[in-house]
C-alpha cells in the first residue's frame, strides 16, 4: 500500500532501518591506532576473540598489511546438538564473525625485516621500525 502523505516522523523511521540494514551487511573493521616516534611506527589494534594462529601480517617498503579471522569459539554439548550435527542457532548474536584486512600506509620507508608483532590480552601491536634504505631495480630498455 503506497501512502501519499508521510509525516517527518515516517521519514526517520524509514531511515532508521535503512542505516540499521547497512550496518549489519557491512563488514566490521577492528579499531586501530597508529603512534609514530623518531624511530618506528607502532599500529596496534583491538582483536578481542580472535586466535593468534589466525593473524597475518605482511609488509611493503611503506605498506603494512594486517588480516585476520574471527571463528565462533561456542562448543555445543551433545545434549543439545541437533542430529545434523548443526550447531542451534543463538537467540541474539551481537558477534560478528568472519575475515577482514586492514592497511596501513606510511610516509616513509619501513624495514621489513626487522618488523615485530605482539598479541596480549586481545591487542595486536606491530612495531615497523623506519628505515633509510631504499631498494632500487633498475631496468634495462630493450629496442
Amino acid at each position: 500500500m503506497l501512502t501519499l502523505r508521510q509525516s517527518p516522523f515516517d521519514l526517520f523511521d524509514r531511515l532508521e532501518q535503512q542505516l540499521s540494514q547497512q550496518l549489519q551487511g557491512s563488514e566490521r573493521l577492528p579499531a586501530a591506532e597508529v603512534h609514530e616516534t623518531p624511530e618506528a611506527y607502532e599500529v596496534v589494534l583491538e582483536l578481542p576473540g580472535v586466535d593468534k594462529d589466525a593473524i597475518n601480517v605482511r609488509a611493503t617498503d611503506r605498506t603494512l598489511v594486517i588480516s585476520a579471522e574471527r571463528r565462533s569459539q561456542r562448543v555445543v554439548p551433545e545434549a543439545e546438538a541437533s542430529p545434523s550435527g548443526d550447531q542451534p542457532s543463538p537467540l541474539l548474536s551481537e558477534f560478528h564473525y568472519g575475515t577482514w584486512s586492514r592497511s596501513f600506509r606510511f610516509p616513509a620507508v619501513i624495514d621489513r625485516d626487522q618488523l615485530q608483532a605482539r598479541y596480549r590480552d586481545g591487542l595486536l601491536t606491530v612495531t615497523a621500525p623506519k628505515t633509510q634504505k631504499v631498494t632500487t631495480v633498475r631496468v634495462n630498455v630493450e629496442a
